[in-house]
């Protein structure tokens, strides 16, 4: 039985963020002067990215088959390798990148390459999905990875492999970055300790595809692969928990653990962070650099709107300013638009980002993303702009379109409100304002910064062009 090999194909978001491709091709159009402004922006987009590889397929490429061999392209960076052999590629299909997948898949399959498709658009909507592949994968793929493989190797495909249920975190897996281009990515010290999320946002879809369960990692598993991770790049840790303080037995114990190693990291938490004093030690000292939290709205009644409750607004400006204090730069990711959110809301958070000194604010419009409980309400009432059933409308993107009505503002008045703000928040100015008082991190925080002075730019230019069109 000859060997078989497989292409695992990670596929960006159709978003500012995941590239400069456009910003590129634009300035082959316009003179000395413009070409070389766009030059320095895409240098600093790119930097700016720190970009990470994808952490599922470096799972999935540790699920070790005789006779079988994988390879990740990463289409951030890489060309698809048509010049070699490929016996299967898996697609990740990003809620973002739907189209630009299953037009991939046609490609490949066009060639006689089997395409097996999963990730988080496959797993909500497998059957928009089952005519653009060979098989679905259909869940998280820890343990029947190695099923397909097998039965790639057999030829012996099946077109769909369910997972019954959520893997154990507590069984050990190793993962490997044999499949990755290390010299690629800002840093592939990329690790996950928990899956699921205890809370019911409704416009987060983390819940509806890893379960309200958080399921565990064991430490000394999270410590061997922080160790071995360390052979092969010392760089920074990215810590990929939805919220990394979930469990805050689990994380105290998992920081202190990790002080001996020395390491540098960043994640994702609550702010309920900054009112415990012992994690929050706990975090400095294992060398914790910046988190992004989630604020969302100021009020209560709008973040409420959204089953988002665990936050309250009275207690969000000292726990932010708690965490700085511990030497833990804060990236305070904003949503505007929510359901109870008025024309008061720009000045509010304006004050509360200059209060607080956030080092790296986050102003976003709601995105209502296929599969998530505000989608389906807004669908029902006749909210969303564009047909529920074109789920490729509704990409991620920076705040470049408006998806949706706002429920207690017009859109007329929205629009110019939302465009103001960010023009006032996102300046040169801000930039480096914000990167001198920075606990650490100045660099990145600059470099982030300076990026969201381009990209909330473009968008108020596309935002403008569509309140022209509206109207």
């Amino acid at each position: 039985m000859s060997g078989k090999s497989v292409l695992l194909i990670f596929i960006q978001a159709d978003s500012g963020v995941d590239g400069t491709a456009s910003l590129d091709g634009a300035s082959a159009k316009r003179g000395l002067p413009g070409l070389l402004k766009d030059r320095v922006l895409s240098n600093v987009i790119r930097r700016a990215q720190f970009a990470i590889p994808p952490l599922s397929l470096m799972i999935l490429s540790s699920v070790k088959v005789p006779g079988v061999t994988q390879t990740i392209c990463d289409l951030r960076f890489d060309r698809l390798p048509l010049d070699r052999h490929w016996d299967m590629a898996g697609i990740s299909v990003q809620t973002g990148a739907v189209k630009p997948a299953f037009d991939l898949a046609r490609e490949l399959r066009s060639k006689g390459i089997k395409v097996v498709l999963g990730g988080p658009y496959v797993t909500i909507f497998p059957d928009r999905c089952r005519d653009h592949g060979d098989a679905l994968v259909i869940g998280e793929a820890d343990d029947i990875w190695r099923e397909v493989q097998e039965d790639l190797r057999r030829g012996a495909l099946k077109a769909e492999y369910r997972v019954a249920s959520f893997p154990d975190l507590s069984v050990e897996r190793i993962v490997g970055k044999s499949a990755l281009d290390i010299g690629s990515y800002f840093t592939t010290n990329v690790v996950q300790t928990t899956r699921g999320c205890p809370y019911s946002c409704d416009f987060c879809n983390v819940h509806v595809m890893n379960g309200h369960r958080l399921r565990h990692r064991t430490i000394p598993s999270v410590l061997r692969e922080v160790e071995a991770f360390l052979r092969e790049d010392k760089r920074i840790f990215f810590f990929l928990d939805d919220t990394v303080n979930a469990d805050e037995h689990y994380a105290e114990k998992l920081f202190r653990e990790l002080i001996p190693f020395g390491i540098s990291w960043v994640g994702q938490a609550t702010t309920a962070l900054g009112e415990k004093p012992r994690l929050l030690d706990a975090f400095a000292r294992s060398g914790c650099g910046a988190l992004l939290v989630g604020i969302e709205s100021l009020a209560d009644g709008s973040n409420h709107a959204h089953q988002k409750f665990h936050n309250p607004a009275v207690r969000q400006a000292a726990c932010i300013r708690n965490i700085r204090q511990a030497g833990i730069c804060v990236y305070g990711s904003f949503i505007y638009g929510l359901d109870e959110d008025t024309l008061d809301m720009p000045c509010m958070l304006e004050e509360f980002i200059e209060e607080t000194g956030i080092d790296v604010p986050g102003i976003n419009l709601l995105r209502p993303i296929p599969g998530t409980g505000v989608f389906d309400r807004l669908a029902l009432e006749g909210r969303l702009l564009h047909s529920p059933d074109d789920h490729d409308a509704f990409r991620f993107s920076w705040g470049q379109e408006m998806l949706y009505r706002p429920q207690r503002i017009a859109l007329r008045e929205f629009i110019p409100s939302y465009t103001a703000l960010t023009g006032r928040v996102f300046t040169v100015r801000n930039a480096l304002k914000r990167a001198m008082r920075a606990p650490r991190l100045r660099s990145a925080v600059l470099m982030f910064n300076l990026l969201y002075v381009h990209m909330y730019g473009t968008a108020r230019k596309d935002l403008l062009r569509q309140l022209a069109d509206l109207a």
